[in-house]
């Protein structure tokens, strides 16, 4: 996905590190470069709230219980090649 418009922060690489963004786990400097995409980027700002519901509601029916270590590197793995797939169309 692209919105089109010049940003600091490719739409991909915004997309691609959504849930690092929302768990917090990613620096300050990269975190203030991804907030400032998603002020600016509408198509951004709407993905991420979807993908902020799809997490609140793993969290609510997960009951918080942890995923096995390799999961979330698998699971991040495959949402960077799809939108890497879907920003090359």
């Amino acid at each position: 996905m692209s919105c089109g418009d010049h940003h600091d922060l490719p739409c991909s690489e915004v997309l691609a590190e959504v849930f690092i963004f929302l768990d917090s786990e990613c620096d300050e400097p990269r975190r203030q470069l991804i907030a400032e995409h998603l002020e600016e980027c509408g198509p951004c700002l709407q993905q991420f709230g979807i993908e902020r519901q799809i997490k609140e509601l793993v969290g609510r029916k997960c009951g918080g219980d942890r995923a096995p270590d390799g999961l979330k590197q698998r699971v991040l793995l495959h949402l960077r090649t799809v939108v890497v797939e879907a920003d090359s169309r």
